[in-house]
């Protein structure tokens, strides 16, 4: 089948059931970084919730019938994609429109701005539509429609100067000024935050003949810090008896709730278990926790997923750190270090810090959010992207600011959609003469990238990175998982001592 080669404006029959949209553009040292999106509208031309907006970091609408493919490299050419099922998709979705924005630069620095339409299975190209650009920051490439029950595609090529905020207005949403309200959420479960800016309202208006050129989103509230109740599954188990070393007393402890202090101390005794099967019994060790904020982690946040897993790791600070405190950082699309936990203010610091990132696209002014408490971090500077590699290079700046006599362990937790391979391995690379091991834990089945091969990979001194993934670490045994998370600690020390590393 030969491709047919459209122009602005152009639209054929779409006969196929499903279909991917490729974007593809040459690469070029020092462009920008662009990202393919989708939204799915009613008759109306508007999405129904900010859950018709699939992209990098919400990459599968609920329906299943639209889904970000991803980015793929080959001889210089770089795509990103969306694959649709026209057959899949609800009734009340009559369009689905396909954008593209570019980060750090315009889309006219972009060569090849290539637009193409695949057919089932996508083996067969249909149609092709090459672009121009100058200034634009966003463009819509085109869109599927349904017209007299019949699907068909149009190449759009409508670009946007001012970026999404450009495009966002042109459908009636008006860019508001942060509400003189907002305050940064501290109370216990609410729903996932919504993922799309906190600053847009839609403002109704005449229909038009025409189709509109890009999509609404509603405005979503602000984001909840959620503390649980009480720990999910994978609760404390009696360590087994005739330990060599038992748990060590943290300064602090005392002011615990009880309930915590209590599955504190349990696990305090299984963290030194896991160590005695190493043959590491009292060893002393930094510990430093990171946290993943992006946008596809709201759910973990919203159930209480992720402040369990603190509570989890400050065990793990109480028996190997000397001070029981850990430091912090939290990241997405930058990183940003998070005050200390001192155990004896855990319930306090889990209400304060454990927080998703925000996006905020629109937003004006650069004062910080009203509301937010001392130490708290405004997580719209924190975004909702993926950028390990911010967070690897802050950590290893503090642990050279500040040195201590004792190896440190960065305990770093993620749900994947990592994309930037080569930075992250620089960074790791070069943390291999430091004295930090690296503990990666996957939080789901995801694509983890760099992070899963990293143990592979050849001409290090000595192996400075661990990693495992789990589909739920809620449902791990805390004696499974310390096991897990200690099991490669103990050899790296020993290596790295014989390195003159330590």
């Amino acid at each position: 089948m030969t491709a047919r080669s459209m122009s602005k404006g152009a639209n054929l029959p779409v006969d196929s059931p499903d279909v991917r949209v490729e974007l593809s553009w040459a690469e070029r040292a020092g462009g920008p970084d662009i990202d393919v999106s989708a939204l799915l509208l009613t008759d109306g031309g508007r999405v129904r919730n900010d859950r018709d907006f699939v992209f990098y970091n919400q990459p599968l609408h609920a329906s299943g019938a639209v889904r970000h493919v991803g980015k793929r490299r080959d001889a210089g050419v770089v795509t990103d994609a969306v694959h649709v099922d026209l057959r899949s998709l609800e009734g009340a979705i009559t369009r689905v429109v396909l954008c593209a924005s570019a980060d750090g630069g315009a889309f006219g620095q972009v060569a090849g701005l290539t637009l193409r339409l695949f057919g089932t299975g996508g083996r067969s190209e249909m149609a092709r539509f090459e672009m121009q650009a100058d200034r634009e920051t966003a463009l819509i490439g085109g869109e599927l429609y349904l017209r007299e029950g019949r699907w068909k595609f149009r190449a759009v090529g409508q670009g946007y100067a001012s970026g999404l905020a450009g495009l966002a207005t042109d459908f009636g949403i008006t860019v508001d000024e942060e509400p003189e309200g907002a305050t940064a959420a501290t109370v216990p479960p609410a729903p996932p935050r919504p993922l799309l800016p906190p600053v847009l309202s839609v403002q109704p208006g005449p229909s038009s003949p025409a189709p509109p050129d890009a999509p609404p989103v509603s405005r979503p509230e602000s984001p909840p810090a959620v503390v649980p109740a009480a720990p999910p599954a994978g609760r404390p188990e009696s360590a087994p008896s005739g330990r060599s070393s038992g748990p060590r007393l943290t300064k602090g402890e005392e002011r615990l709730p009880v309930d915590m202090r209590k599955r504190l101390s349990l696990r305090k005794e299984q963290v030194a278990v896991s160590l005695s099967k190493r043959g590491a019994t009292g060893i002393s060790a930094r510990i430093l926790l990171v946290l993943d904020a992006s946008g596809s982690m709201s759910f973990l946040y919203s159930k209480g997923v992720v402040a369990d897993v603190v509570e989890r790791m400050a065990a793990v600070a109480a028996q190997l750190d000397d001070d029981g405190e850990m430091q912090a950082w939290t990241f997405a699309s930058e990183a940003a270090r998070l005050p200390d936990l001192r155990l004896g203010e855990l319930p306090e610091w889990l209400r304060l810090h454990v927080r998703v990132g925000e996006m905020s696209l629109f937003r004006r002014s650069k004062k910080p959010r009203k509301g937010l408490e001392p130490g708290q971090v405004d997580m719209r500077t924190v975004g909702i992207q993926n950028e390990e590699q911010k967070a690897i290079a802050q950590v290893r700046a503090y642990v050279r600011e500040n040195p201590a006599t004792a190896p440190t362990l960065a305990l770093f937790f993620s749900d994947g959609g990592v994309y930037r391979d080569a930075a992250i391995e620089r960074e790791l690379r070069a943390a291999v003469e430091e004295p930090i091991f690296w503990q990666f834990v996957g939080l789901g089945r995801s694509n983890y990238g760099v992070l899963e091969r990293f143990d592979t990979l050849p001409g290090r001194r000595v192996d400075n990175v661990g990693f495992f993934a789990v589909d739920d670490i809620s449902t791990v045994p805390d004696q499974e998982l310390y096991d897990r998370l200690l099991s490669e600690f103990p050899d790296w020390i020993k290596a790295a001592r014989r390195a003159g590393i330590l």
